[in-house]
This record gives C-alpha cells, structure tokens and sequence, in this order.
C-alpha cells in the first residue's frame, strides 16, 4: 500500500518513513504542501498522512481541494494543535482522523489500520461520517469503530436525509416533506433532531441558525 506522508520536520518525516516502510509500507514523505498536491494526481495513494503547517500550502487547504474533486483517500492529519476550532475544520475539510504530536509511532500504525480498514468498507453501501462513524444504508445500520449505536427509525430516516444531500443544508420543510410527508410541528422535528445529534460526535451534524442542518465531508 502506498502512503503520501506530508510533514516539514525532517527527524520526525524520516522517522515516519523508516517506520512504515519496515512495516511494508511504500513511503513518499514530502515537505511541501503544492509538491503535495501535485503527488496525488500523480499517483494512487491509499492514505494521506499530513501535517498542517507546511509550506506553500497546509493541511487543511490540501484536503479541502483533492475533497472538491471527489478525491476520497483518507486522510489523517497529523499536528500539535489542541484547540477544539482547529480540529473541527480538519473534519470539515473531510479528514478521517487526528493524532497530535508527539506521539508514539505504534499508535500511528494503530491509527492507519482504523483509518484502512474504514475506507475498504465502503462499499458504496457504506457512508464514512468521520469520527469513526459508518452508516450502512442499506442496513441501516450506524456503527462507530465497529460497534452499533442504536438508532430509532425517525432517527435514521432524519440521518439518511442528511446524507443524501451532504454538504447541502436541509430545511425543517425538507425534513418533514421526506420523513413524515405530512405536516410536522418544528419543534418536533427539532426534538428528533437533537435526539439523533445527542447519540454522535458534536462535529457530524451542524446547526445553521435560521436555514437548517448539514452534514459536511
């Protein structure tokens, strides 16, 4: 499997390499963010490890571009930030998973095979929410890092709405125009709403004061 490993500090970029290279790994490590960029549409990669701050281009505005083109490797970024801001635009921006520095290298290997073994999941049945999260729309099924959460049917019907029209806003309308078919109260399908958002992490689902909610990948 072939790993693009972007990351400017020389000791811990060869450090990585040698690492996943003895697991038998194939390593391009890369310090420029455009070199990249470029790299992806050069070869097929099976995962992107990146760090954020790199020159010419960083992390995030990496993933959000290769994202646009429906480019979807997984991506785990690696970095020192802590503010819960900064990891919630890693997710916008479509990445799998974090892990901050400093870390060991065992629990990058760890990481990797979650962050694999997700995306060979999907089947086109499968939809990765990140966090860990999969939803099997043909099962209707939601699991995080293998194990269900339960959901109930209103529940899922409000999630796979959501997920049919990722990255769109959907309006309360939309939501009882396709859940119920019929007229609904707001409140009560906020009520559902924020029963289904209390059983997820707090990034999946977004609220848009005053237009309705999204699912952003």
């Amino acid at each position: 499997m072939k790993i693009l490993l972007l990351e400017d500090e020389y000791s811990l970029r060869i450090s990585i390499e040698e690492f996943l290279t003895d697991l038998g790994y194939e390593v391009d490590g890369i310090m420029d963010g455009l070199e990249a960029y470029d790299a992806v549409y050069d070869k097929a990669y099976d995962l992107l490890l990146l760090d954020v701050n790199v020159p010419s281009l960083n992390g995030f505005e990496l993933l959000k571009k290769i994202r646009v083109d429906d480019i979807t490797i997984p991506a785990i970024f690696l970095t020192s930030m802590t503010d819960m801001d900064d990891l919630k635009e890693g997710y916008k921006r479509g990445c799998c998973d974090y892990i901050r520095k400093p870390f060991d290298l065992e629990e990058l290997e760890l990481r990797i095979d979650q962050a694999i073994a997700s995306h060979l999941k999907n089947d086109g049945n499968t939809v990765e929410l990140g966090c860990g999260l999969l939803y099997d729309l043909k099962k209707s099924k939601l699991t995080e890092n293998d194990e269900e959460i339960v959901l109930r049917k209103t529940e899922k019907d409000l999630l796979e709405v959501l997920i049919k029209h990722k990255n769109s806003v959907v309006s309360t309308q939309m939501f009882q125009d396709e859940v119920w078919g019929e007229y609904v109260e707001p409140a009560t399908i906020r009520v559902q709403l924020n029963n289904l958002k209390k059983k997820l992490p707090d990034t999946i689902i977004q609220n848009r004061r005053g237009l309705g909610y999204i699912i952003e990948r």
